[in-house]
């Protein structure tokens, strides 16, 4: 587009290269005597001319906002319309109806002021109120929470009373205020829809109606329509119109309680202005609104002032004040509880080991106090470290907290169950131990009272391991009956007999009288409060005699009753069956005496007597029941194992459904070899089994490494005996059949340790020999001790691979006299000092290439070339050493006796004087 367009102010183009001049008044469709207020469009034309030659018109819209004339304009805009009125033949307003109109104007401005002024007073009373109505109802809840509980609940049905009140009377009003509104509503329609009747209207009138939307502005509600009518009252209030007033307005008593005024302009009749044309006028009257004193919620509709305003007479619901001074509430207590106006006391959990962060995350408390507090104490700690118990507990209760002390053998609580009532208690069968020396007759004893034959299956004839039997006497009364081995080294097997018993029947040989094992055995039955019962064996053989038993037995302070005590003494022979059922008798009256009685109506408790782990059936462990009823099924835990109980079987390997008191059986189901000796009960569930398991294997885990520790000694002791290279070992890996065995071997053998030579057990357990064992024993180059039980086809052939010492025993004599030769053959030789005799310097010669040469006399003994020296100078050593040379007179000799003088010269020391006496000696190795 080139340059040669131009615009006129008035809106007309000027085309300057050749165009054709336009008219200089626009054209417009508008009357000529009507000014150009209110118009919004300007349009034009304008001819566009292109490079290439050719040019085009476009016509062209200003678009403007539309003003609106207010204030001093306003008189002025009715002028100009009323000019085009009268142009089109209407007449002008008069002075007066100007002044009129001017009044109307200062009367509305003056009326929205004071409404204006009323609604901003009601807003600050309706404040207020609700403030005062706040600040009561919280002094009442004070006072309510101080009263006694009974108060507090009538009150608190007091106010729910009168909320249900208020609510209902809320309601109410709502209900009444919304059908308010609906009937003006339907009023305004009415008046709306009514037509206008000129018999009630006088000319020359204004009608004003209330606005429908919004709030029109002054100026455009002061223009006055082109044919006056008259200004129509409400029917509650008819009034007539005043002759020569062109304008009526409402006296201010006509706004009762508050109501608002709502008028709108009259609507102009169209048909291009024309003087006489028929006009359709509607007038609306507002009802009066009616609000309920003290009401401060919304009616009606609202208006744009109100709603700029923020005044459309909302209020907040009950619940959300109480929502909110909930909030005020709790937000008081927070602050009280962070400036430490109110310090709360907790329960502190406090275990045997805790981290500083931990402690004070329970405490409630930063770590940096604790931390200072540890300061304090002298401990220094960081956030992550652990600290005992006791330190914990100071703490704790120097920040005002209550402890609560707690361990991990907690979990152990309980597990015993409850103490029996004396009701509950039923008669049990006596658990005897039968003790006594090796080969002292025992087991035959038990196999007469059984009529079984034990002891013929027994390796070497003695008896190795623990058993357990239980037996029917003529009179139908029951006797368990434990048999224990009289060997030195099962003394652990002894004392668990012992711990166990109802009474002790002590075996003893007439023919060999009171043993070390006897001496025993009656320390253990009295450390375990038993009674004790003597049954003298072996009466039919040859030179037994009872008597010499009674007479030993008396040294060990058991009196019997042949002698006047209160123990009694049964002469029994095994072999014969002589003297059996005195025995029982004797045994029956001593339980009777006891009244032995055991609850069988409660969840089982004993003590597991022997443990093996069996190829087919897997662990297996032999227990005997001393309280409730052991039933298939149960879970128990036996020591460190746990298991559910899968069979249950007596001493004759025949299945049971349960086990009474006192009766020994074995089960099956176990998790693992329980040890010999330790206790087992009946759990409720799986859960808390696996949990004492596990803590009581992790007690034997710390067990182990604690005694490894110790066994190492110091460090500084540790690189001593490298250093020194005599630290030497032997290591064993000991397999037995039972858990028993295991334990006695073990025993033995570290009581056989030198104290150049250590014994290590790497380990003694249950069961054969595997490739696991074989891989242990290479790594530490130990020998495997294999008692009644056999190495695996893999295990045999991968020991043969690497080297692995395998030693097979069944009896335990043979087990201690090899490893007995294992430790003497680690034994370094011994040197000891053997003395040859005395010799007496009686001349020193000096020599010049030798040095001095002693001339000597032996006094004592002989003296031998190469032999050690002490030079004696008035009883007291000066110097030790050896000779260098030994000659009698020019010739060197081997030695010289007694009687004979000889030359001698010391190797390196020459501070040789007459009288000296010259000590010899020589080492000589004695094996170990």
């Amino acid at each position: 587009m080139s340059d040669g367009n131009e615009r006129n102010q008035d809106g007309t183009q000027t085309p300057s290269q050749g165009g054709e001049q336009t008219k200089s008044g626009r054209l417009s469709l508008r009357p000529a005597g009507r000014k150009d207020v209110g118009r919004t469009v300007d349009a034009g034309s304008v001819r566009q001319s292109f490079s290439h030659g050719r040019s085009k018109v476009v016509q062209v819209e200003v678009r403007k906002p539309k003003r609106a004339a207010s204030g001093p304009g306003g008189p002025a805009g009715g002028g100009a319309r009323g000019g085009r009125g009268a142009g089109a033949g209407g007449r002008a307003l008069t002075a007066a109806e100007l002044a009129t109109r001017q009044r109307v104007l200062e009367a509305q401005r003056k009326a929205a002021a004071d409404e204006a002024a009323r609604r901003e007073a009601e807003k600050i009373q309706i404040m207020s109120a609700a403030e005062a109505a706040r600040r009561a109802e919280e002094e009442q809840r004070l006072a309510a929470e101080a009263q006694a509980a009974e108060e507090a609940a009538r009150k608190e049905r007091d106010l729910h009373a009168v909320r249900t009140a208020e609510e209902a009377r809320i309601h109410a009003e709502e209900e009444a205020q919304r059908a308010a509104r609906q009937a003006e509503r339907e009023a305004e329609e009415a008046a709306r829809a009514a037509p206008l009747d000129p018999r009630n209207h006088s000319t020359g009138g204004v009608q004003l109606a209330a606005p429908v939307q919004r709030l029109r502005p002054l100026a455009e509600r002061a223009i006055m329509p082109e044919r006056p009518i008259q200004t129509a009252r409400p029917a509650a209030a008819p009034a007539q119109p005043r002759g020569g007033e062109t304008l009526h307005l409402r006296s201010p008593a006509a706004n009762a309680g508050g109501e608002e005024e709502r008028r709108a302009p009259a609507r102009r009749s169209g048909g291009g202005g024309a003087p006489n044309g028929p006009a359709q006028r509607r007038s609306t009257q507002p009802s009066p609104r009616k609000s309920p004193g003290g009401n401060d919620r919304r009616s009606g509709r609202i208006d744009v002032r109100a709603a700029i305003e923020g005044d459309d007479g909302k209020t907040r619901s009950l619940a959300s004040v109480r929502r909110q001074r909930d909030r005020e509430r709790r937000q008081a207590e927070l602050e009280r509880l962070r400036s430490d106006q109110v310090r709360v006391v907790r329960d502190v959990i406090v275990p045997e080991t805790i981290t500083v962060a931990e402690l004070a995350n329970r405490m409630a408390s930063r770590q940096g106090e604790v931390i200072k507090s540890l300061m304090k104490m002298g401990v220094m700690a960081t956030a992550t470290q652990s600290i005992d118990g006791d330190t914990a507990e100071l703490i704790v209760e120097e920040f005002g907290h209550r402890v609560k002390r707690v361990a991990e053998s907690d979990v152990e609580i309980g597990i015993e169950g409850v103490e029996d009532r004396p009701e509950d208690l039923k008669p049990r069968a006596p658990v005897v131990t039968v003790m006594g020396h090796v080969d002292h007759g025992k087991t035959s004893l038990l196999d007469a009272l059984r009529a079984a034959d034990v002891a013929g299956g027994e390796a070497g004839g003695i008896t190795q391991h623990i058993g357990a039997y239980q037996v029917t006497a003529p009179s139908g009364k029951k006797i368990t009956f434990i048999d224990t081995p009289g060997h030195e080294a099962f003394t652990s097997m002894r004392a668990r007999g012992a711990s166990v018993t109802d009474v002790v029947v002590l075996v003893v040989a007439a023919d060999d009288g009171v043993m070390p094992q006897t001496i025993e055995a009656i320390k253990h039955a009295k450390a375990a409060n038993a009674p004790i019962i003597v049954a003298i064996n072996k009466i039919d053989k040859p030179g037994a005699n009872p008597d010499r038993v009674r007479q030993e037995l008396l040294s060990h302070e058991i009196v019997v009753e042949a002698m006047g005590g209160d123990t009694q003494d049964i002469e029994v022979s095994a072999l014969k069956r002589t003297g059996l059922d005195k025995l029982e008798e004797a045994i029956l009256l001593q339980a009777e005496m006891l009244d032995l009685k055991a609850n069988p109506d409660r969840v089982a408790e004993g003590t597991v007597i022997e443990s093996r782990l069996d190829r087919g059936r897997g662990p297996v462990a032999s227990v005997l029941v001393q309280k409730g009823t052991l039933r298939r099924g149960d879970i128990v835990v036996a020591g460190a194992e746990w298991g559910r109980v899968r069979a249950v079987l007596d001493d004759r390997g025949r299945q049971l459904k349960d086990a009474g008191p006192s009766m020994p059986v074995e089960i099956l189901g176990v998790t693992g070899v329980p040890g010999a000796g330790e206790p087992f009960v009946v759990v409720e569930n799986d859960a808390r089994a696996r949990e004492i398991s596990e803590f009581r294997q992790r007690v034997i885990k710390d067990k182990q490494a604690a005694t490894q520790v110790a066994a190492r000694g110091t460090l500084d002791q540790m690189l001593a005996r490298i250093q020194a290279g005599d630290q030497k070992e032997v290591a064993l890996l000991i397999k037995a059949d039972v858990q028993g065995s295991a334990e006695a071997i073990a025993t033995t053998v570290q009581k056989l340790a030198h104290e150049e030579v250590a014994i290590r057990v790497l380990n003694a357990s249950v069961g054969q020999i595997t490739e696991s064992d074989i891989q242990l024993a290479k790594a530490s180059d130990a020998i495997i001790v294999a008692f009644n039980v056999r190495a695996t086809t893999q295990a045999r052939e991968l020991a043969q691979r690497e080297g692995v010492d395998i030693r097979y025993y069944s009896i335990i004599y043979q087990v201690a006299d090899d490893v007995e030769q294992l430790v003497k053959g680690k034994v370094a030789p011994k040197h000891r000092e053997k003395f040859l005799g005395y010799a007496e310097i009686r001349q020193v010669f000096n020599i010049t290439k030798t040095g001095k040469v002693a001339g000597c006399y032996v006094t004592e003994g002989l003296v031998k070339r190469g032999c050690g020296v002490r030079l004696l100078r008035e009883n007291v050593v000066i110097h030790q050493g050896e000779l260098s040379q030994l000659k009698r007179f020019k010739d060197d000799v081997k030695e010289v006796a007694r009687g004979y003088e000889c030359g001698l010269s010391f190797a390196g020391y020459n501070d040789l004087r007459e009288g000296d006496v010259v000590e010899c000696y020589e080492m000589e190795v004695i094996p170990a």
